[in-house]
Protein backbone atom coordinates (compact mmCIF):
# COMPACT_ATOMS: atom_id res chain seq x y z
CA UNK A 1 0.00 0.00 0.00
CA UNK A 2 1.02 3.63 -0.26
CA UNK A 3 1.41 6.39 2.01
CA UNK A 4 -1.73 8.09 2.97
CA UNK A 5 -1.90 11.39 1.40
CA UNK A 6 -2.41 14.81 3.47
CA UNK A 7 -5.77 15.58 3.96
CA UNK A 8 -7.74 18.62 2.50
CA UNK A 9 -8.40 19.67 6.18
CA UNK A 10 -4.78 19.68 7.20
CA UNK A 11 -3.94 22.06 3.84
CA UNK A 12 -6.69 24.13 4.68
CA UNK A 13 -5.08 24.70 8.45
CA UNK A 14 -1.56 25.17 6.58
CA UNK A 15 -3.18 27.40 4.52
CA UNK A 16 -4.88 29.65 7.10
CA UNK A 17 -1.61 29.37 9.08
CA UNK A 18 0.83 30.88 6.65
CA UNK A 19 -2.11 33.75 5.29
CA UNK A 20 -2.27 34.28 9.68
CA UNK A 21 1.52 34.65 9.62
CA UNK A 22 1.71 36.74 6.47
CA UNK A 23 -1.15 39.25 8.34
CA UNK A 24 1.50 39.38 11.24
CA UNK A 25 4.43 40.39 9.23
CA UNK A 26 2.48 43.02 7.46
CA UNK A 27 0.81 44.65 10.72
CA UNK A 28 4.41 44.60 12.00
CA UNK A 29 5.56 46.46 8.80
CA UNK A 30 3.47 48.92 8.74
CA UNK A 31 4.00 49.89 12.95
CA UNK A 32 7.64 50.74 11.54
CA UNK A 33 9.71 50.36 14.21
CA UNK A 34 7.18 51.32 16.52
CA UNK A 35 7.84 50.17 20.41
CA UNK A 36 5.41 49.30 23.16
CA UNK A 37 5.29 51.70 26.07
CA UNK A 38 8.54 50.78 28.75
CA UNK A 39 10.76 50.78 25.45
CA UNK A 40 11.59 46.93 25.06
CA UNK A 41 11.40 45.27 21.98
CA UNK A 42 8.89 42.67 21.45
CA UNK A 43 10.22 39.16 21.13
CA UNK A 44 10.59 37.82 17.68
CA UNK A 45 11.61 34.57 16.03
CA UNK A 46 14.59 34.48 14.44
CA UNK A 47 14.37 34.23 10.88
CA UNK A 48 15.45 31.23 8.95
CA UNK A 49 16.14 27.57 10.44
CA UNK A 50 19.38 28.26 11.65
CA UNK A 51 20.30 26.31 14.81
CA UNK A 52 20.49 27.61 18.33
CA UNK A 53 22.52 26.61 20.94
CA UNK A 54 20.25 25.55 24.26
CA UNK A 55 21.24 29.12 25.41
CA UNK A 56 19.48 30.73 23.25
CA UNK A 57 16.42 28.91 23.60
CA UNK A 58 16.64 29.40 26.29
CA UNK A 59 16.70 33.24 26.68
CA UNK A 60 13.99 33.12 23.38
CA UNK A 61 11.92 31.33 25.99
CA UNK A 62 12.59 34.11 28.87
CA UNK A 63 11.75 37.03 26.55
CA UNK A 64 8.52 35.41 25.44
CA UNK A 65 7.23 34.86 28.87
CA UNK A 66 8.14 38.67 29.75
CA UNK A 67 6.48 39.92 26.87
CA UNK A 68 3.76 38.31 27.66
CA UNK A 69 3.53 39.11 31.59
CA UNK A 70 4.42 43.06 30.42
CA UNK A 71 0.99 42.45 28.05
CA UNK A 72 3.42 43.38 24.83
CA UNK A 73 1.39 39.93 23.25
CA UNK A 74 -1.55 38.53 23.56
CA UNK A 75 -2.27 34.94 24.86
CA UNK A 76 -2.63 33.68 21.14
CA UNK A 77 0.25 34.94 19.97
CA UNK A 78 1.96 33.48 23.34
CA UNK A 79 1.07 29.87 22.87
CA UNK A 80 1.85 30.33 18.76
CA UNK A 81 5.20 31.66 19.91
CA UNK A 82 6.25 28.88 22.69
CA UNK A 83 4.62 25.96 20.57
CA UNK A 84 7.21 27.23 17.38
CA UNK A 85 9.93 27.30 20.37
CA UNK A 86 9.34 24.06 22.05
CA UNK A 87 9.03 22.49 18.37
CA UNK A 88 12.66 23.88 18.14
CA UNK A 89 13.70 22.57 21.31
CA UNK A 90 12.45 18.95 20.52
CA UNK A 91 14.29 18.64 16.90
Amino acid sequence: MGASRTSFAKLQRDRAKKAKAQAKRERRLDRDGELPEDGDEVFELPEGEEELTAEELLVLVEQLHADFEAKRIDFEEFEERKTELFARISV
